[in-house]
């Protein structure tokens, strides 16, 4: 089956599954590390599916702005593929899944400075400075002016959350872009940290999400297909961090999570899948996006695998 069939279903049907996954959500928690994603409340859950031909479905809090944080990571790939190709990408990072946590100084230094993925912070840290662009600010603008005009979304920097982000920087993130000095890894630790920060904190509707989503789901002109293939292989083994296993078995998708909320799932050649849901597993995964996802894969047939 097909996500196209998703028009066929039952809206009743879908808020059935929203409401079983919200109920999930009670055992999850909403980041508190940054004062700002702490205001979210855990209830919220929105979803947005857009499919190859152009039709689509929304439903529950699609009015939510809310900051990608993680979830922009594989476009942030796919932006550095396009610009410099795979080869010199994945001589600054790896492809292997990790089963440390995303902010894990000790994978890094096990690993003598080379992050294992794009996924991770390190991965998204070093890549942050290699960016095109002659200072933060303008790296974030021209990559966020990509995504929009390719994507036709309206991303923007969040001004608020960015300095919510300044103010409780991340003694971990910190100490993984000290170490990757260190080892030679990045050229300007400070604008590397910086333009980390800012790319994190382009906001957007989970509509914007599912157009970023579609980018990487559906042939185009504009984008390498091998680029494409690329991000969805590292995102299926990597996009979940060490939860990526466990949901290539359970629901056979790219999907990538991020602590502010979002949740994007690629079904190749079909569409894209994406839910706002703030209350995070242990692993910092959204337990409503993933519920909703789960059913919506086992239902329809979505798996990559079969």
């Amino acid at each position: 089956m097909a996500i196209s069939v998703v028009k066929g279903l039952e809206k009743l049907t879908l808020s059935s599954w929203i409401q079983q996954a919200k109920t999930k959500a009670e055992q999850g928690q909403v980041a508190d590390r940054i004062p700002q994603l702490a205001k979210a409340y855990p209830g919220w859950f929105a979803v947005h599916i857009c499919c190859e031909s152009g039709k689509s479905i929304s439903l529950g809090d699609t009015l939510c702005v809310f900051p990608l944080m993680s979830t922009i990571k594989p476009f942030f790939l796919l932006y550095l593929l396009e610009h410099f190709g795979a080869e010199t990408v994945f001589g600054w990072v790896g492809v292997e899944p990790s089963d440390a946590p995303f902010n894990s100084l000790e994978q890094l230094v096990a690993d003598r400075g080379r992050p294992r993925n794009p996924m991770v912070n390190s991965g998204a840290i070093t890549l942050a400075d290699k960016l095109p662009g002659k200072d933060a600010s303008q790296r974030t603008l021209l990559f966020c002016q990509w995504l929009n005009q390719l994507a036709g979304c309206q991303l923007y920097l969040d001004e608020v959350m960015l300095a919510s982000v300044r103010l409780t920087r991340s003694t971990a993130n910190q100490a993984i872009a000290n170490y990757l000095a260190q080892t030679g890894h990045l050229e300007n630790l400070e604008t590397a940290l910086d333009t980390y920060e800012q790319i994190c904190c382009l906001s957007g509707r989970v509509e914007d999400l599912a157009l970023l989503g579609k980018l990487l789901a559906i042939e185009n002109s504009y984008l390498k297909s091998q680029n494409r293939r690329i991000v969805n292989a590292v995102m299926s083994t990597c996009g979940l961090y060490e939860a990526s296993a466990q949901f290539a078995v359970r629901i056979g998708l790219p999907m990538k999570s991020g602590i502010g909320g979002g949740l994007i799932t690629i079904v190749p050649s079909e569409g894209a899948i994406a839910c706002y849901s703030p209350a995070l597993d242990t692993v910092g995964n959204p337990v409503a996006g993933l519920a909703f996802v789960e059913a919506l894969s086992q239902k329809l047939e979505l798996s990559i695998f079969g």
